[in-house]
């Protein structure tokens, strides 16, 4: 099957024969590659943000850390990769990594998630599960192991089809927003907007994204904004990257002492569901985030015969046909699930 040539974000790359010797960028990309089975073929990893499985943390750390932050470029080429792994388009720049066509002039070929193609920008379209299970079992085409992608993917189906299920209970059409941080500007909170998976999430629950109509996936926004949109539930990623205001309690802390946001019906009745900040970027987590929401919306009475804590009109209880569960076509034709 080798030399095997693949487009990846617009970028054409070959591999010569199957990695024995790849780096991944960031966290999410590592542990992609470990729950293929490829721990022995990692020789690098970098930007370790989140608490790593217990199952997995042995064989996380057996792969050197070359940096705690982001991986420069003279950095990466001493580790003599023959693959390159990133969840960030930001990391594969020539301020870091380097860019991917200079790495395949070099004969180091990269593979970038499509998630994230351009730094920020709403995904065409979309951001679907459906990208997440493609994505892992190009990985394991381009590693020779598509068994173990076909199990992994199995296993991250079923996952969603727990979340679709539980989503069957909820009722009417409740109204979210999912912070993420604060990490530029106290004033100025990151929010999810369309185009990524938070959205995706939103949609396959039957509920409402209330920043679903901002330019960009992640848009900075002001809390007056927040506060106007009056959202009954808010979701809040819980960060351990050490930034200040990242953790969930930090966040309900602001929420509930600031002079605007406290006055937020969804603030003044804890409806607060959070969810590791990992769940809300694209990596094997992510589909943890549609059981999570479901149950805490179910939890906070967005469910038949629920009784949701409220000082206002509780919104509509006719309850949306909640979205089919995703599929995705295996490379031999038939359902993956």
């Amino acid at each position: 099957m080798y030399p095997l040539t693949y487009e990846n974000c617009d970028v054409e790359a070959t591999v010569e024969r199957a990695p024995t010797r790849a780096v991944s960028l960031n966290q999410s990309a590592t542990e992609i590659l470990i729950r293929l089975g490829l721990a022995g073929r990692v020789v690098g990893t970098a930007y370790e943000t989140d608490p790593v499985p217990a199952d997995i943390q042995a064989e996380y750390d057996d792969i050197p850390l070359l940096t705690d932050g982001l991986l420069k470029h003279e950095t990466l080429l001493e580790a003599q990769p023959d693959f390159v792994y990133s969840s960030f388009a930001s990391f594969l720049t020539a301020e870091n990594a380097g860019e991917r066509a200079e790495l395949q002039e070099l004969g180091i070929p990269t593979y970038l998630t499509e998630f994230d193609c351009t730094y920020h920008e709403a995904v065409e379209g979309g951001a679907t599960f459906e990208m997440l299970l493609a994505e892992i079992e190009a990985i394991a085409e381009i590693f020779d192991v598509p068994a173990a992608g076909r199990e992994l993917v199995a296993q991250q189906q079923a996952v969603i089809d727990d979340g679709l299920a539980t989503a069957e209970a909820i009722t009417g059409s409740p109204r979210l927003v999912w912070f993420y941080s604060t990490a530029a500007d106290a004033s100025t909170p990151s929010v999810a907007g369309p185009g990524g998976l938070p959205q995706t999430v939103t949609e396959l629950l039957g509920a409402q994204n209330v920043f679903a109509d901002a330019s960009t996936k992640w848009p900075e926004v002001s809390w007056d904004e927040v506060a106007a949109r009056n959202p009954d539930v808010i979701v809040l990623a819980d960060l351990t990257r050490g930034y200040p205001g990242d953790t969930a309690q930090e966040k309900i802390d602001f929420l509930k002492s600031d002079p605007l946001t406290s006055t937020m019906e969804a603030v003044r009745n804890d409806r607060f569901i959070v969810v590791p900040g990992q769940y809300m970027d694209p990596s094997i987590h992510s589909v943890e985030a549609i059981p999570a929401v479901a149950e805490g919306l179910v939890e906070l009475g967005f469910a038949q015969g629920g009784s949701r804590g409220t000082d206002g009109d509780a919104g509509p209880e006719a309850s949306p046909s909640r979205r089919s569960r995703p599929m995705i076509e295996s490379s031999e034709g038939g359902s993956a699930a």
